[in-house]
């Protein structure tokens, strides 16, 4: 198996940004998780990291052909991003959104997703557990 881990905006500012809602722990920390949590589960993996939204549509579209599911965390695009949700409906692979935070607890124009539109499954206010979760999830609903 292998999945694309993709991440948007301020993502790589982790650590630093507004701790109290997204912890202490780096970027460099959760691209550490999410590798070891893959070798131990035998998935190959990618993992990117952009400030800019073609950038998360170019590595959806190329995930096409190249990989079994995606893991996404659309980040602040989650609420704004309308061509996400149209790259992810294209390439129709399962994927799963991701949230460090709950964003239904969070600020009203958070409460919606496009990008969840297109995902089988949304994993919000889990902190990085919820990668693996969504990679374990990835894994044991892979389509043959």
């Amino acid at each position: 198996m292998k999945i694309m881990v993709i991440n948007g905006p301020n993502l790589n500012m982790l650590g630093l940004r507004e701790p109290s809602i997204y912890g202490n722990e780096t970027y460099a920390a959760l691209e550490k998780l999410i590798h070891e949590t893959c070798a131990a589960e035998g998935i190959e993996v990618t993992v990117m990291q952009s400030n800019h939204e073609g950038a998360i549509i170019d590595a959806i579209q190329s995930a096409l052909g190249n990989y079994d599911g995606i893991v996404i965390n659309p980040a602040a695009f989650t609420h704004t991003s309308i061509a996400i949700l149209d790259a992810l409906k294209a390439v129709a692979l399962p994927a799963v959104e991701v949230h460090i935070s709950d964003i239904t607890k969070r600020e009203p124009f958070r409460q919606i997703s496009y990008a969840g539109l297109a995902c089988v499954k949304t994993i919000a206010g889990e902190g990085f557990d919820g990668y693996r979760q969504a990679i374990l999830f990835l894994k044991k609903n892979r389509r043959d």
